[in-house]
């Protein structure tokens, strides 16, 4: 394992597959901005931001709460995979994804890599959380 970082972030907005989010990498800040995919990619556009004002747009802007999780960074086979292990109501959700220079890039599969589920909507980590959250509210 190269190294380990705590996540937290929220979605400001997402509307026809572009979503802003805002993110806390330890303590250093961001603002990302993601346009709608094609295939299995999509543009991304990540910015820092002062921490204080991503805390309030944490606090102000992000009605569906704020995802917790550790990000592993896994080299394996000439690539680093990010390996989230989700905390708070995602506790137990764990993902793998690897970034490519082309969605037809050849990659080393690590045999610890699980089911395949780019694509599907009902792994998206906003879905997740509003699932979740619906079962948690019902008891």
């Amino acid at each position: 394992m190269l190294q380990t970082v705590a996540l937290r972030d929220g979605l400001i907005s997402d509307h026809d597959g572009r979503k802003i989010r805002v993110r806390f990498y330890d303590a250093r800040a961001t603002l990302t901005v993601k346009g709608p995919r094609t295939g299995i990619s999509r543009d991304e556009f990540e910015y820092d931001i002062p921490p204080a004002d991503a805390a309030a747009m944490l606090e102000r802007y992000c009605p569906g709460g704020t995802i917790e999780k550790s990000r592993h960074h896994v080299a394996h086979a000439g690539h680093v995979w990010f390996v989230d292990e989700f905390r708070g109501l995602l506790a137990g959700t764990v993902f793998a994804e690897i970034e490519l220079a082309s969605e037809h890039a050849v990659f080393a599969r690590p045999d610890w890599i699980g089911r395949e589920v780019t694509g599907l909507r009902e792994f998206r980590q906003a879905n997740l959380l509003q699932a979740r959250q619906l079962m948690h509210a019902a008891g």
